[in-house]
């Protein structure tokens, strides 16, 4: 590593200060540099990568990337295909994980995904200081006031995309004294134990997968049951396959509990884990030589909530605006996986994909866009020909992947004044909530059933109506039907 004195971006003051080097502060400087926006990057770890240099344990990834493709890899298009690349304008800095992977499977290891992003910030020239770590937060006036290993930094926006990476303890007694998920390093040290998992999410089933062949017996459990219908839609379902099915079809030695937790109790060979049935009745108590908390992660907020930023989810994660802004702090925005804390709609099933790099590289794209904007930096808004707007609309509905990736998050707006304008990319609800007399949002959402349709939101003189169009089983919508559905509409 460079000399302190060597290193890009010397304490002082910037436009926009991004804390992180993991894909969402690449993604955000790439996306900021594009756009002449004056800023600095500050990562605490010595390479790019972030959460990637630790997680997931055992496991590939859960995002998949598909090689070969109906469109080809340096297009926009193939993103749609591509859930783990970080995205870029220049075809050169585009799909960089697909090279690095094994052809024998569609999910990337940790490793394959870390050199596919330390090649895209080599690429795109993506400057960093690393070794600085962000220590403390103030607000001063306007400025936003970030003290580091490296002296003060001060901004007019400080992005944080600092991940998920903490972990969060359930406040069950005794819990604490267990095993959390990110300290079980060595599978083999649970040969022939009985191991109890406080947790039925992602990270309790990885974990769970990894014992498989190792621990006598795995319990796993938490208060609500596994939502199968809802992991028939989602990329998490690779991850409680081989558990749920150890349970499902009666193997011996496998549990999944709905239970809540009562107590944990600590004793000289081992544990006591009392719990409650949810969706049966009675209590049950287990004698087991190992408990794991896998009750999840929390953003590394450090100072920020005392300075004002609130938090949902227990906590865990900023409570933010369809910009990811802290609806509390202007000025402090969040990139990454953090940004699953702005909800967007949330009328319909599954949607959003924000705590996932294939959804969080286009937020960071948005609100890049959006601090450009705020500083007063041009943002191209292209004119199109009334000729052109259907059909680009079509196109846009069957092949943006942004639309398709983030559903019912981000939408193509397009706004009418003097002419037809291209708006890019922004959040649903930023349309909804706007004030532009006549404009229109193109989006892609999915309903209680998991039926995936394109809909239209057109404003008229500042009433907004919904106009969803029909689903296609190939999802192909550039053809004579919709194109006259979609006329009629703008008619």
């Amino acid at each position: 590593m460079a000399a302190v004195d060597e290193q890009p971006f010397s304490p002082g003051t910037y436009d926009v200060v991004v804390v992180g080097s993991g894909p969402g502060g690449l993604q955000t400087s790439y996306c900021l540099a594009r756009l002449g926006v004056d800023h600095a990057v500050l990562s605490r770890d010595d390479v790019p990568g972030g959460m990637f240099q630790r997680f997931p344990l055992f496991q590939r990834l859960i995002t998949w990337t598909k090689p070969d493709a109906p469109a080809d890899r340096k297009t926009r298009e193939y993103e749609w295909y591509d859930h783990n690349s970080l995205v870029a304008d220049e075809p050169e800095l585009r799909a960089l994980v697909p090279p690095e992977m094994n052809r024998e499977y569609d999910l990337p290891s940790r490793e394959e995904m870390l050199r596919g992003l330390a090649a895209f910030a080599k690429r795109a020239r993506i400057n960093v200081r690393y070794g600085c770590t962000w220590e403390a937060t103030r607000r001063e006036r306007e400025e936003i006031v970030l003290q580091t290993s490296d002296g003060e930094y001060r901004c007019r926006a400080a992005v944080f995309a600092i991940g998920i990476t903490e972990p969060w303890i359930a406040p069950v007694p005794g819990l604490d004294r267990a095993t959390h998920y990110v300290d079980v390093k060595d599978v083999g040290a649970y040969e022939n134990r009985r191991v109890f998992i406080v947790g039925k999410r992602n990270s309790g089933f990885e974990v769970a997968q990894a014992l498989l062949p190792w621990a006598r017996q795995i319990i796993l459990a938490s208060p609500s049951p596994v939502q199968t219908k809802t992991l028939a839609l989602s990329p998490l379902r690779v991850r409680y396959l081989h558990p749920y099915d150890e349970y499902a079809r009666g193997g011996p030695g496998t549990y999944v509990l709905d239970a809540a937790i009562d107590r944990v109790e600590r004793g000289a060979d081992g544990y006591r884990v009392v719990v409650a049935g949810t969706t049966w009745e009675g209590e049950l108590t287990f004698e087991v030589d190992d408990v794991i908390a896998a009750t999840g992660f929390q953003a590394p907020l450090q100072d920020l909530p005392d300075l004002g930023v609130a938090t949902v989810s227990d906590g865990r994660v900023p409570a933010l605006t369809p910009f990811w802004e802290s609806l509390t702090v202007p000025g402090i925005f969040f990139a990454g996986n953090a940004t699953q804390g702005a909800r967007g709609l949330g009328k319909r099933g599954l949607g959003a994909s924000s705590s996932a790099v294939n959804g969080f590289r286009y937020n960071a794209c948005v609100l890049a866009s959006h601090l450009a904007e705020r500083l007063g930096k041009p943002v191209s808004r292209p004119r199109l020909a009334g000729s052109e707007l259907v059909p680009y609309l079509l196109h846009e509905l069957s092949h943006a992947p942004e639309l398709w990736i983030q559903k019912g998050y981000l939408a193509r707006v397009l706004a009418f004044a003097g002419g037809i304008y291209d708006q890019g990319i922004a959040p649903v609800t930023h349309f909804l909530d706007g004030t532009v007399p006549d404009a229109l949002a193109a989006t892609i959402e999915v309903d209680e059933g998991g039926t995936i349709f394109p809909i239209l939101y057109l404003r008229r003189s500042g009433e907004v109506h919904e106009h969803p169009l029909p689903p296609h089983p190939l999802h192909v919508y550039e053809n004579e039907s919709y194109r006259q559905e979609v006329e009629a509409i703008l008619r």
